[in-house]
């Protein structure tokens, strides 16, 4: 009994995460006024971009760059961390989105 409630509760979790990225995904295609820059860290997430750390005085410069070596160079909103429409635009489009 056990050891069907817990594949049950996988198949249910692996579901569920499917269903956020692509409502994620979703969203971020309409380019919402109101993205904030957490989604967007968990959208290029989910494409392999991973932050590259530039040093101490890089501020609110921020580099990402996925296994491609493709860069995406971002100016981290602040301070309520709401994306600015080109920024969207242009990350689609390098997404190919």
């Amino acid at each position: 009994m056990l050891k069907f409630c817990l594949i049950f509760a996988t198949k249910y979790s692996y579901k569920n995460v499917v269903s956020k990225k692509e409502k994620l995904k979703a969203r971020f295609k309409s380019l919402p006024n109101d993205f904030h820059f957490d989604e967007l860290l968990r959208l290029l997430g989910y494409y392999g971009f991973k932050e590259v750390k530039t040093g101490k005085t890089s501020g609110s410069r921020l580099k990402f760059i996925n296994d491609s070596g493709i860069s995406i160079y971002l100016h981290k909103p602040h301070p309520g961390g709401i994306m600015k429409r080109y920024q969207l635009k242009q990350i689609k489009e390098i997404l190919g989105l």
